[in-house]
């Protein structure tokens, strides 16, 4: 997280968590507290709205199906679960101001969300100030869990990669599969998470004997890639690797192929959306790969199962890895909460500190001392428009 943003979010916390604990005081003993009724509350705090909206959105739909399981099969304890959804709407004041509603007013015993990174960080000192635990299925930049000093946030979770495992699995796909010497690096520089993939990429193609030929930059909300891009071609690279979201990676590799740049891209997690067909086109995204947190077309049992009921759920529609991880983000949380025997926020952040060996959509994980969870990732590449699965690879 870079320090104007700390500095930014510090700011909208400490004024945030005052008004939060005036609030909180006069409403210790409200009944409706999850803990003391039928239900267990579940706070959603997601991208519904902005530039991010079909992350978050994703996470919804597939917490909302885990949800209506558990549910019918008679809930948690015998208690239902009920959802508090809040949209952040892709702003990191709007994360921190959600979370604060959830934990202060509406009581839940946990929240789900953000989807990305710089918008659970956000939200995660209100979490720990308020021993609510905090889940974000998909924000996978080492920020959210531990500290520039080193210091782990104890209520902060995730369920998925961190950025340093999928920058290094695409490094050696692009090297060991792609049989790739000379790459190239776009990433969005005012994104921690490209940044963090872009890291650990050139760390681990630069150990394997590779050369990094060029580095090249964009923004966020940026269009025109022209440019830039004439400037990557003239290095003659046999591979690009792009890290950041779908809005500006649909352009630049729309943009990349119309410059005549047919050497294959690759990029993470944040590629995973539809729009990004819509934005650069079928043809353009032939040759291109990304690492993901799993495949609607993995034959494994358990994703089959899944993949069955999301369908029949959602009008046939093949759940991507965002379904995925709100989906597991839910019963991750339930088995917490079961081994926990308590709904309390310690007692439900010590059980998922806890967590080992928990076969789920995503994969098998346990919980490290910095609360990451240790799990295999997957290959996706594009042929036609389609996601094809590629490969797993484990940790």
């Amino acid at each position: 997280m870079n320090t104007k943003l700390k500095k930014y979010s510090t700011l909208i916390v400490s004024s945030a968590l005052l008004l939060g604990t005036l609030t909180a005081c006069g409403a210790k003993d409200d009944k409706s507290s999850s803990s003391a009724d039928d239900t267990i509350k579940v706070g959603l705090n997601l991208e519904l709205s902005g530039n991010v909206a079909s992350y978050g959105s994703g996470i919804a739909a597939g917490a909302e199906l885990a949800i209506k399981e558990i549910n019918d099969a008679g809930g948690i304890d015998g208690k239902k679960i009920e959802t508090v959804k809040v949209d952040n709407k892709s702003d990191a004041a709007e994360a921190t101001s959600a979370a604060l509603k959830l934990a202060t007013q509406d009581k839940v015993v946990a929240q789900i969300g953000s989807a990305t990174s710089g918008n659970t960080v956000a939200a995660v000192q209100v979490a720990d100030q308020n021993k609510m635990p905090l889940i974000s299925p998909s924000g996978t930049s080492t920020t959210v869990t531990v500290n520039d000093d080193g210091s782990v946030n104890e209520y902060a979770f995730r369920t998925c990669f961190i950025d340093p495992f999928q920058g290094k699995i695409a490094a050696q796909f692009a090297t060991d599969t792609l049989k790739a010497k000379n790459v190239a690096i776009f990433a969005d520089s005012s994104s921690d998470y490209a940044k963090g993939l872009a890291k650990a990429f050139k760390e681990e193609i630069e150990s394997k004997g590779g050369k990094v030929v060029a580095e090249e930059s964009y923004v966020a909300k940026d269009t025109d890639f022209k440019s830039t891009l004439t400037r990557l071609k003239s290095k003659n690279p046999d591979f690009i690797y792009i890290p950041g979201y779908y809005e500006e990676v649909g352009l630049i590799a729309k943009q990349a192929r119309a410059a005549g740049i047919d050497a294959p891209l690759m990029g993470g997690d944040g590629w995973d959306s539809p729009k990004l067909v819509e934005l650069a086109g079928k043809d353009a995204l032939n040759n291109t790969y990304f690492t993901n947190h799993y495949s609607s077309e993995d034959p494994d049992e358990k994703i089959q199962k899944f993949v069955t009921a999301f369908k029949e759920a959602n009008k046939d529609k093949a759940p991507d890895a965002f379904n995925a991880l709100g989906y597991d983000s839910v019963y991750w949380l339930k088995d917490a909460i079961e081994r926990a025997g308590s709904t309390k926020g310690e007692d439900i952040q010590k059980a998922l500190a806890d967590t080992k060996d928990l076969s789920l959509v995503t994969g098998t994980f346990s919980v490290d001392e910095k609360h990451n969870t240790i799990k295999s990732a997957t290959v996706l590449e594009f042929k036609d428009g389609k996601q094809v699965f590629n490969t797993k690879v484990e940790p």
